[in-house]
This record gives C-alpha cells, structure tokens and sequence, in this order.
C-alpha cells in the first residue's frame, strides 16, 4: 500500500511516533518534544511559519497531554490554519513500554494502521494522492474542508527575479531533478553552505520566512524540508 501524500505538515508528540506514522505518510513531520514545546521559541516560529505555508495536521496522543499540547498549539496557529486528527481511546500499553501510561491508553505509536488512516482521512486533511489531484504550490492555499480545492499561489503571477545572493559559491546553479527532499548538495547549490557568504545567505532566507536567523545550516535545512518541496524551495529563492 502507498503512503498517503499530505498537503499539511504533521505535527507529533515524540520520535516514535514519527517513526509509526512515517510508515503511512509522505509528508514532513514536527515533533514537539512533549511539552518541551511551551519553551521553545524556535520551534513555535517553525510551526507558524509551517502552518502559515501549507497548514499543519496536530495527531497528538487522546490522554490529557496530548489535549494540553493541541491547545497550546490552537493558541499559536490560527484555526485556519491547523486541523486536528485523533486517534480512537483504546486501553493497552505499547509494546517498547514496560508498563502502561498513568492514563492506560495507547498513544499514536502504539494504534494500528488502518485507524490512524481514518483518523487522518477524517480530519479534513488534504490529501493529494490517491482520489484527489495534486496541485502546484499548494502551501500558501488554505484549507478548504478537506476537499482538493485550492487557490493558484500568488507568486506564479510574479516576475522572477534572481535571490539576492551568489548561487553555489560561484559555480552555477543546476535546475533540480523532480526529486522532493531538499539535500546538503542543494543548500551548497544554492550557496546556503560551502561558500564565503553562506552565513548570510542563510540569515536573509531565513528573515524573509519570519524564523530565526540565527539557525545552522542542519537545522536550516531541515526547516526548509518542513516548508517546501525542492522545487518550491527554488522557486522561493527566485522569487524572493
């Protein structure tokens, strides 16, 4: 079975639960730490930035963490924003846990497949394989109910204009492959790492999507993988 593509960003509690769910989506994910996420500035900047770009989809565990966590995020994300997906109640304990959670249900790691599916299909979130069509530069559209009805980004009707830095350090950038994940190669292209202004390069992307400026280039990188596809990431530089 294919993985379901999702126009949103799927934020999650913990590492395992983005192992679990990496199995079934095709789609960036987020993971908040627990409540690390209350104080971690960054991360909050990353997540509106996400949710501002293609929405985010919040699949949190149904204890009273995971509802604790959700509304922080509601605080955060304007509702249009965000949808949510839960998970059914169910009693048990996960297989890696010697003993079950003080609440004794099971988290998004520990609920089998084909109930995390619905779970995401009933959310509302945007799906874009499977009976629905894909669209082109999709993450500035907001979420319309569900349905695969999006709005054409506005950026197309614009006239490209080269980023405002040297590509590759001086080596000419190459048009990428139909390839989705941004990679080390590609920031070296676009001279966001490898080069002399790299530092800078990275600081004036980063100010122009509102998130820290001060991010490496790993965390850079990841960021971006978060927010764009390879593709849409070129098209943001050529129309920055």
């Amino acid at each position: 079975m294919s993985k379901i593509k999702l126009k949103e960003t799927v934020i999650v509690e913990g590492r395992y639960d983005r192992i679990k769910l990496s199995e079934l989506i095709a789609s960036p994910m987020i993971e908040t730490g627990g409540f690390r996420v209350f104080k971690d500035k960054e991360k909050q900047e990353l997540i509106r930035a996400v949710a501002k770009r293609r929405g985010i989809l919040v699949m949190t565990d149904v204890d009273s963490a995971g509802f604790v966590i959700r509304n922080f995020l509601r605080g955060i994300v304007p509702q249009e924003q965000i949808l949510h997906a839960y998970i059914p109640t169910i009693k048990g304990k996960e297989k890696r846990k010697p003993e079950a959670s003080k609440e004794g249900i099971l988290g998004v790691e520990g609920i089998d497949r084909d109930a995390l599916i619905t779970s995401i299909r009933n959310s509302g979130a945007h799906i874009l394989n499977g009976h629905c069509e894909e669209h082109t530069a999709t993450w500035q559209s907001q979420p319309q109910n569900g349905h695969c009805e999006e709005q054409t980004a506005t950026w197309q009707s614009q006239p490209i204009i080269e980023p405002p830095f040297p590509k590759g350090g001086g080596a000419e950038r190459r048009r990428v492959d139909t390839s989705s994940e941004i990679t080390k190669m590609d920031f070296f292209d676009y001279g966001l790492s490898g080069c002399a202004n790299a530092a800078q390069n990275r600081e004036e992307v980063l100010a122009s999507l509102g998130l820290p400026k001060y991010l490496s280039a790993n965390a850079m990188l990841s960021a971006m993988n978060c927010l764009f596809t390879k593709e849409e990431f070129e098209d943001y530089l050529n129309f920055m």
